[in-house]
């Protein structure tokens, strides 16, 4: 019979452990899958194996993941860039993949005197990341009492617990709920791809890290750009050409209808709209916009 460990390590394969449940879960699989790589993740499964890619992947808690790939346990890991920077573990991010976005603040309450981090350096604060806290502060000069709190830090500073708060936020709404203000960003933190040295080093396994991160960078830059077509007059294709920095020159194809072309381009997600208001000021007419799927820059 098989083991599980030769499963995992058989054939070379690469081991990438990932979020078995929480926020990045879904759509790290998504992404996954949208690479190409063929697997099952349903139910309560500790690892997977692609059938089409020398990958076995490896379901595990999200603060685990970073020893993990430190540990060489596994070679690679998908998790959020504010655990790294909290374990403060020496691995290498290879990508950051476009998701999972986040920051971890300062907050205090709204009726607080404090106004910057620099007014806290000698208060206390509750926090579940305390070595992020406390870096950030020794940085400042200052020695806070850092009180570790492992869930629903937002209400410290309401029981007296604490006067302010170190904690990580999407959208704000939950600081806002429980009458805090953000002072400051210590970190900007969204979904990364990360290695250990010693799988970057093998020859073998270097070639599979660059072939996976190579599909992750066409996924994440295809959602970065709309392909567009349009038509236009041929004498406002120089107009046209001047609101279209795309990804190089546009290709310019001659229709049927004398003195009209019809041109394709790509334009970046951020500036989609704006551009669509040139082109059509410019003389384009019948533009199509399409999705892409992936993108080989």
């Amino acid at each position: 019979m098989t083991s599980a460990r030769s499963m995992i390590n058989g054939d070379g394969r690469l081991k990438l452990a990932v979020q078995r449940s929480g926020r990045l879960t879904d759509h790290t699989l998504a992404m996954l899958h949208q690479v190409g790589l063929n697997f099952e993740s349903y139910g309560q499964r500790l690892f997977s194996q692609t059938r089409n890619f020398p990958l076995s992947i490896l379901y595990a808690r999200d603060d685990d993941i970073p020893d993990y790939v430190v540990l060489e346990s596994v070679d690679l890991g998908i998790v959020g860039r504010n655990l790294v920077h909290e374990q403060q573990v020496n691995v290498v991010e290879l990508f950051a993949l476009g998701f999972g976005y986040c920051q971890l603040v300062v907050a205090v309450p709204n009726d607080s005197p404090y106004q910057v981090p620099e007014d806290l350096l000698n208060a206390r604060i509750a926090t579940s990341y305390p070595e992020s806290t406390r870096i950030f502060f020794s940085e400042l000069g200052g020695t806070p009492e850092i009180v570790k709190i492992s869930g629903s830090v937002e209400v410290a500073p309401a029981l007296g617990v604490a006067d302010a708060i170190v904690e990580l936020t999407a959208t704000g709404s939950s600081l806002q709920l429980n009458d805090l203000r953000p002072i400051h960003t210590i970190l900007e933190s969204e979904a990364v791809l990360i290695a250990n040295r010693a799988a970057l080093e093998d020859p073998v396994k270097r070639v599979s890290i660059d072939r996976l991160v190579m599909r992750l960078r066409a996924v994440d830059d295809a959602a970065k750009f709309k392909y567009i077509m349009m038509n236009a007059p041929e004498d406002r294709l120089p107009a046209i050409r001047a609101v279209l920095p795309g990804l190089k020159a546009p290709t310019v194809v001659p229709l049927a209808d004398p003195g009209y072309v019809a041109i394709h381009t790509a334009i970046r997600e951020d500036e989609f709209w704006e551009k669509i208001e040139e082109l059509r000021a410019a003389g384009a007419t019948e533009i199509l916009v399409s999705a892409l799927d992936k993108l080989l820059l």
